[in-house]
């Protein structure tokens, strides 16, 4: 055979492998879930469903690879490798036991489990993790004569685990760190809103850089820097490590590809005004830096501005904000009177404007004394929030 058809035949075993249908889940916040599918349409996904907690989908590698360059909403990616009736210890291990581990791991490679139970006879998460391990270390050594090591931080191959009422489901975990990891945000307030959260809010908003926008406590940014992101069509992944990235099977040069795709057709700079404010002048040192990290500091301005003095930048805008709700910044009696300013400021000085504004104590927000035109339900870890939407006449 001559080298030119080797070559050929390589070059079609890769195109096969890119194209082969994959089981996909991403695992999202409660009440992101039509977000996240919506996300996942407009990549090109097929057969989305929607369930509590996250969203499986199907594609291939293409899809796979794009997903995780481009999800904003959604916490993990996973692969789905295959699914067994589980209620038993000794089912556990043999439906693991029986899975295609060896195309997938190698004994210099390290090896996590985690697991999540529900309505099963398997009551401990911790014992069939550990069990799921077994199966997978002794299939290596008896087929290899080694085993893989254990690393729970940094795997290079993270097993995720579900069982639901006597049903394992198996899935390798694409994502590595939680895809809220953008790679840009190293400074972090005391209450720094998750990057999924705020690319949930700002897709909520409809904001896509048409008009000004401004957030009046802009704390960490992140708010600001999703928006802009998002409307400048930037991947959310570009500036991260994944942990497919050390799969046996990564493909780097399709990866490099794709990547090179979404950044070349990402807008290079925005045509109306994006403002943060604070009065810290920590957050706004902070702000500027993850700006210029996430390659948006020309696209955003950040000044050290109490909320009283803030000022509308046109006649009509989005304004969004994150105010404290006295769980982990303040206390609640102190904030009565914020609440109060922000209605006013809204009403004196914003009229034109539609205002977002993220309620984690809905006492407090009613104190703003406008009424909400909408309210969407989202979590800011195990708090329910409210996001609620003024039209400001």
């Amino acid at each position: 055979m001559s080298e030119t058809s080797t070559v050929i035949r390589r070059k079609g075993a890769a195109a096969v492998a890119a194209s082969r249908p994959l089981a996909l889940f991403a695992t999202v916040a409660l009440g992101v879930e039509e977000l996240t599918a919506g996300e996942l349409q407009r990549l090109g996904a097929s057969e989305i469903q929607v369930v509590r907690g996250g969203v499986s989908f199907g594609g291939d590698r293409r899809i796979l690879y794009r997903s995780l360059l481009r999800l904003r909403t959604a916490s993990r990616v996973l692969v789905q490798l295959g699914s067994f009736p589980c209620a038993s210890p000794q089912e556990l291990y043999d439906g693991i036991r029986a899975l295609s581990w060896t195309e997938l791991l190698t004994p210099a490679m390290t090896l996590a489990v985690d697991c999540t139970l529900r309505d099963s006879a398997i009551t401990h998460s911790h014992f069939a993790a550990l069990k799921a391990k077994d199966a997978i270390v002794d299939l290596l050594r008896d087929t290899t004569g080694s085993r893989p090591n254990i690393e729970t931080k940094a795997p290079d191959l993270r097993v995720n685990l579900h069982i639901a009422k006597n049903r394992a489901t198996v899935s390798l975990d694409a994502s590595g760190a939680p895809l809220d990891r953008r790679g840009w945000r190293l400074d972090r307030n005391d209450a720094p809103l998750r990057e999924t959260l705020a690319a949930a809010i700002m897709l909520h908003t409809g904001w896509d850089g048409s008009v000004p926008l401004l957030d009046p406590m802009c704390g960490s940014g992140t708010l600001l820097l999703e928006g802009a992101a998002m409307a400048l069509g930037q991947p959310a992944g570009g500036g991260r490590e994944f942990g497919l990235m050390r799969w046996r099977d990564f493909d780097r040069r399709l990866w490099e590809r794709l990547l090179q795709e979404e950044q070349a057709a990402a807008a290079s700079s925005l045509t109306v005004p994006v403002l943060g404010f604070d009065r810290d002048p920590k957050s706004i040192i902070a702000c500027r830096e993850n700006a210029r990290r996430a390659g948006l500091e020309y696209a955003i301005s950040f000044d050290r501005r109490p909320f009283e003095d803030t000022e509308p930048c046109g006649h009509q805008g989005v304004l969004v904000m994150n105010p404290p709700y006295g769980v982990r910044m303040g206390d609640k009696s102190e904030l009565e009177g914020l609440y109060r300013k922000i209605g006013e400021v809204f009403k004196r000085r914003f009229t034109g404007w539609t205002a977002y504004l993220l309620a984690g104590d809905l006492e407090l927000a009613r104190l703003v004394g406008l009424k909400p035109a909408r309210r969407f339900v989202l979590f800011n870890g195990p708090l329910e929030c409210r996001l609620l939407k003024y039209e400001l006449y």
